[in-house]
């Protein structure tokens, strides 16, 4: 267990810490010579059971809460430390009010230098401390007074903390590791150490990690666990890091070493955030503070989602925008600071850590984010699969969880292509389906003349925020049940037929004759006119027609290919790409023995229909399935 002080300048935590371990976690000669606290201190005492009971003592000064911050940042049990003479002060009530927003669920308080008062005034001192403790977290946690000097009550408070320790249950080890780093330094012989909490995971000598946000890999060469040497630490526990791969002056408190698949920083995400009781003035929108999360300190602004202002003792949910980027998961908790770094104004809780920059206040997606507000993950995930399509990829990462699969509800349907891993309800996919089909419906109704829209076209105007593999799946499931049908690259519905007159059709036949003569390199349009004694305009009109029933590709203005003409380019794309991992237009030149000039045409045509993409002077494969298996076609 790793307890936390908190308590005022002077009331005596660091003497107290001594009391109870033996240890003076003051380690800097300004400490010693001021007799304050100015850094984090740190002391560890044996329990019978084997464990370790761990001590992060925080500066009282209220020029040092930022350290405090840090600190509190991943503690277990919260020590708060009253002086009997002075009894309640400021930095009593600031720390009280930190440790609730960080939800420390557990706590004591210490009723310090009881040596110096009568029994009337520890009484007084009680009682107030009662009153303050009521409403928050802390509320009914038992009151010790104690004297580090004589010893008065030390006994007692310690059988406590180990007596908590002992009941208090094994920290969840699932998913990645991250630790808080809240100090690094360099050891002789040994070379860069962090210390941090294990805020998850697991870790063990030997890993790979990255340090975050600056995404410097590393190797962990050797760890410390609650200050003894380990080959494994865990989330719950203390760790100092021996880190192969990078220098001191690279790793800075509030930095993260992470598992790398949890490498993510971000600079926006969206909150639960709750304005203090004691906060001294509504909070507006925009307003600029500053940002505490796990061990780091960063300005931000507040963006509110659900009104333009905040008051005393209210919540809302909210968007935080933050300079510069930083680590942040779902369920992570924060405190937030006004400008000038005087008041302690609020905090609560991370819901999405990638959130959007537009569209963040629609009634969606305000549901969206009450969904993530529930904390039991099936609950989590039923909630947002009523209310659309679930990336559990993103959420596994956001949530910090390997499992998520065994948590859907049954009958969802899973939908796995290349990375992407997305779950919908049965109901919902079924209205995924329901709508393609009445869209395409709407399109053949506004446009008789088009066979249909292409998938990419298709995917951008009827559904924009569907993930481009989950819009594949969801045409393939139609396409396989025969509600949907395709024509070369076209979507359209079965009943949907684009027919030619007689006369058309027979102009079509010779057309297609002369096309066929050299499929690779087809007349203009120019002169499929004149040989066949046509309007220029009308055999633009015929060919156009023919290219959106599927019978012809438009690859420029004037210029129509075959089918079986563009699948054997597109084979030829493919060998390219098998062979060097791009297509360049002198290579295509040469492997499909077109002039330059064309080549390029039909490249661009590629890149424009969504077959390759443009990368520099190359083109990439994008889709090879769009013209079905053209590597044997070539």
């Amino acid at each position: 267990m790793i307890v936390g002080t908190a308590g005022h300048i002077d009331h005596g935590k660091t003497t107290l810490v001594r009391a109870l371990t033996g240890v003076d976690t003051d380690r800097l000669k300004e400490e010693k010579a001021r007799g304050i606290s100015i850094e984090l201190g740190y002391a560890y005492q044996p329990l019978e059971d084997g464990g370790v009971l761990g001590f992060v003592d925080v500066p009282g000064h209220e020029r040092f809460i930022h350290t405090m911050l840090a600190g509190a940042a991943g503690i277990d049990f919260a020590l708060l430390v009253v002086a009997a003479d002075d009894g309640v002060m400021p930095q009593t009530r600031e720390h009280l009010a930190i440790l609730d927003l960080l939800g420390i669920p557990r706590g004591t308080v210490a009723l310090a230098k009881a040596d110096r008062v009568d029994a009337a005034r520890l009484d007084e001192v009680e009682r107030d401390l009662r009153d303050l403790l009521a409403g928050t977290a802390l509320a009914g946690s038992p009151v010790f007074p104690v004297s580090a000097l004589s010893g008065q009550g030390v006994d007692a408070l310690r059988a406590h903390l180990h007596q908590a320790a002992q009941a208090m249950q094994r920290a969840d080890e699932a998913g990645g590791f991250r630790l808080a780093v809240d100090r690094s330094f360099t050891l002789k012989g040994t070379g860069t150490v962090v210390t941090g909490t294990v805020f998850a995971g697991r870790v063990a000598v030997g890993d790979e990690l990255v340090v975050s946000p600056s995404g410097k890999a590393v190797r962990l060469r050797g760890l410390h666990v609650m200050n003894r040497p380990a080959q494994a630490g865990r989330a719950g526990q203390r760790c100092a890091l021996n880190l192969a791969g990078v220098a001191k002056d690279e790793i800075a408190r509030g930095d993260w070493i992470v598992a790398p698949r949890l490498h993510a920083p971000t600079a926006r995400f969206d909150v639960r955030l709750k304005l203090s009781p004691a906060a001294p003035a509504a909070l507006a929108h925009w307003a600029p503070v500053h940002l505490h999360l796990g061990a780091a300190h960063v300005m931000a602004r507040v963006a509110l989602l659900q009104g333009d202002t905040l008051a005393p003792g209210a919540s809302m949910l909210a968007q935080l925008v933050a300079d510069p980027p930083l680590g942040a998961l779902n369920g992570d908790r924060f405190i937030l600071r006004d400008a000038e770094a005087r008041h302690t104004l609020g905090g609560g809780s991370v819901l999405d850590p990638d959130a959007p920059a537009r569209k963040r206040k629609t009634p969606l997606r305000l549901a969206e984010l009450a969904a993530l507000e529930t904390p039991d993950i099936a609950g989590r995930l039923a909630r947002l699969l009523d209310l659309g399509g679930v990336d559990l990829r993103q959420c596994a990462l956001h949530w910090n969880r390997d499992d998520l699969a065994g948590h859907l509800p049954a009958g969802s349907v899973r939908i796995h292509a290349g990375q992407a891993d997305w779950a919908f309800s049965a109901a919902h996919w079924a209205s995924l389906k329901e709508k393609l089909v009445a869209d395409l419906a709407g399109f053949h109704e506004r446009f008789p003349d088009e066979q249909g829209p292409e998938a990419a076209r298709a995917r951008r105007m009827f559904f924009p925020r569907l993930a481009a593999p989950v819009f594949a799946a969801l045409t393939e499931a139609l396409l396989g049940a025969g509600s949907l049908q395709k024509s070369g690259p076209w979507l359209h519905l079965p009943a949907h037929t684009l027919a030619l007159s007689r006369e058309d059709e027979a102009l079509w036949q010779r057309v297609q004759t002369w096309i066929a003569e050299s499929p690779l390199d087809p007349p203009w349009m120019r002169d499929l006119a004149k040989r066949a004694g046509r309007d220029e305009a009308a055999m633009r009109c015929l060919l156009q027609k023919l290219s959106r029933q599927g019978r012809l590709y438009q690859v420029v203005r004037d210029l129509f290919y075959l089918p079986e003409a563009v699948e054997q380019l597109a084979g030829m794309v493919q060998d390219l790409e098998h062979a060097s991992g791009e297509t360049r237009a002198a290579e295509f030149r040469d492997r499909s023995g077109l002039s330059r000039k064309r080549a390029v045409q039909v490249l661009e045509f590629f890149d424009r229909v969504g077959y390759t993409r443009r990368v520099r002077e190359a083109h990439r494969l994008r889709n090879a399935d769009m013209f079905g298996d053209a590597a044997q076609r070539a």
